[in-house]
């Protein structure tokens, strides 16, 4: 009996096949893709969701800054008598409650306080320099932004409502009996002045504090300070959180148009170079756009935003004393 041995062609098992290994280990490699993949799209989503949960709440507080009550009134803090006087603003949106500090004179200074603050502001200090305008026998008014009054607080909007209210304060002010008009401002209350000023031909002169303008990048560089977010997306995010807590695009702040008119009345700015709210910039840009002789920029190195007058008394009191003074011999 022959036995015959059967051997396979070296086509029918080639010594490259490849292995069924592999197509197991393609399976696994692209299923460790999608779940790399998958990681990176809710990291993401994570990241996007964290941006715009902090855009959210800073539009809010933005909106809503926290105000102190008022602690105190004229005539407890300096002696001061006044009156509580009530006024609607300029576009008759809003009623504006304040003091006005009467003197014998026609001359007034309307005080414009900053952000997360009302009229008493008392890191300027607002009192003292109200008890100093009365002695020069200047009337003072001194008023609540919408953002700070208990009784009805409204949104802030960055100086376009409160232009209204302060606009308000100036009819108020020449209604009253006033020949001369002053605004003196503190950081956003400065830059609300000059908003004020593009609408309105009431004021004679303006002292500007430590001048704050809400744009992109001011808005930006304070955010910064608290969280390292990137700018484009937080600016966009802003951009469309803000009108819904404000009623107010952020475009509509004419931060440039404040920063580039020539006004017709003197300005005298005061900026400290240890400000790290507003950049010095703002400041610069403005005392270059002016031509009115009496107008000047006064830099205080190493001061900080809206201390100046705690951190130099007596040259803050000549310096702005001199330029009122400027402004009532130009009138006379």
């Amino acid at each position: 009996m022959t036995t015959s041995t059967m051997t396979s062609s070296p086509w029918e098992n080639p010594p490259f096949a490849p292995s069924p290994v592999l197509p197991e280990l393609e399976r696994k490699s692209l299923s460790r893709f999608q779940r790399l993949l998958l990681t990176a799209a809710i990291l993401l989503g994570a990241i996007v969701f964290l941006v715009c949960a902090f855009c959210t709440i800073a539009a809010w507080i933005f909106a809503h800054p926290s105000v102190p009550v008022l602690a105190s009134n004229p005539m407890q803090a300096r002696g001061l008598m006044y009156e509580d006087v009530r006024f609607a603003s300029a576009d008759h949106a809003s009623e504006v409650q304040g003091w006005w500090i009467p003197s014998s004179g026609d001359r007034t200074v309307v005080l414009s306080h900053g952000y997360g603050t009302n009229r008493e502001e008392a890191w300027v200090p607002m009192y003292d320099i109200a008890n100093l305008l009365h002695e020069q026998n200047y009337n003072v008014l001194m008023f609540d932004y919408g953002f700070a009054d208990s009784s009805n607080r409204l949104p802030a909007t960055g100086g376009v409502a409160e232009s209204q209210q302060l606009l308000g304060a100036l009819q108020f002010a020449r209604d009253k009996g006033s020949g001369e008009v002053v605004v003196w401002g503190f950081s956003m209350g400065a830059g609300t002045a000059l908003q004020a000023a593009l609408q309105s031909d009431l004021i004679d002169g303006m002292i500007l504090d430590s001048t704050f303008l809400p744009d992109a990048d001011t808005i930006y560089a304070n955010i910064r300070k608290y969280a390292k977010v990137p700018k484009s997306l937080t600016i966009s995010l802003l951009s469309r959180f803000l009108p819904v807590f404000t009623g107010t695009q952020l475009n509509q702040i004419p931060s440039t148009a404040a920063q580039t008119t020539d006004y017709s009345f003197p300005i005298l700015l005061i900026y400290g170079t240890n400000d790290d709210k507003s950049p010095m910039s703002i400041s610069e840009n403005i005392a270059a756009s002016q031509t009115n002789p009496l107008s000047g920029l006064w830099v205080v190195p190493g001061a900080l935003h809206e201390m100046i007058f705690r951190m130099h008394p007596e040259e803050y009191i000549a310096r702005t004393t001199a330029f009122l003074q400027s402004i009532e011999l130009r009138r006379a």
